[in-house]
């Protein structure tokens, strides 16, 4: 199903060798999922839209440079990363030219939600197909690096290899940051579960 809030996206631009409607059309079938993740990364419509277009735009560009047979999808999603990665840290670069004391009292403040809680039951499988608003609202409240782990891992199904290569980080930081971002998830969305305290064997 379409999501009614993607952009959509100009095809024009050079053409080039690997640039086949073929190639085109299966890009182009990305769009929703791309644009999800867009959005929360940047937590802003027209940020993410930007950020879906240039994607789009420096793949067909690069169209020569994909190698067919492989996962197309896994590409498209590893040019966006690397696109709002490279973004933010220009962002960032400027906020520290217009004013770094005020940045570096921004980077000392720990991000909103990111104290850690073990739970007695970690959460290892989150809903696919009814991604409700609660669970949407609780995976927005997750801390950046949890929160891109979890969503490609747990709702664009990507595999941890993948993963890694998209957020440019070795395979056990991809494995320790969805573990942890589960924790978070299933404290969040169930409370009394996750305070519970275990019973003792032989004790009511």
């Amino acid at each position: 199903m379409r999501n009614r809030g993607a952009p959509t996206v100009a095809t024009g631009g050079p053409i080039t060798a690997g640039r086949t409607p073929d190639f085109e059309r299966e890009a182009l079938a990305c769009l929703d999922s791309l644009y999800r993740t867009a959005r929360r990364l940047s937590r802003d419509r027209a940020d993410a839209e930007d950020l879906v277009q240039e994607t789009y735009l420096k793949a067909f560009r690069a169209a020569d440079t994909f190698e067919p047979g492989t996962n197309l999808r896994a590409w498209l999603f590893t040019i966006l990363h690397n696109t709002a990665r490279n973004r933010f840290r220009d962002r960032a670069r400027e906020m520290v030219a217009a004013n770094s004391e005020l940045v570096d009292v921004a980077a000392d403040a720990p991000p909103p939600g990111s104290s850690l809680q073990s739970v007695d039951t970690p959460e290892t499988q989150l809903l696919r197909e009814t991604l409700t608003p609660e669970l949407q609202a609780a995976i927005d409240a997750l801390p950046q690096a949890f929160r891109e782990a979890v969503w490609l891992r747990d709702v664009e199904e990507f595999s941890y290899a993948e993963i890694a290569g998209m957020l440019d980080v070795p395979i056990g930081t991809v494995m320790s940051r969805i573990s942890r971002g589960r924790h978070l998830l299933f404290e969040r969305l169930n409370p009394a579960r996750a305070g519970a305290v275990p019973a003792v064997a032989g004790k009511p």
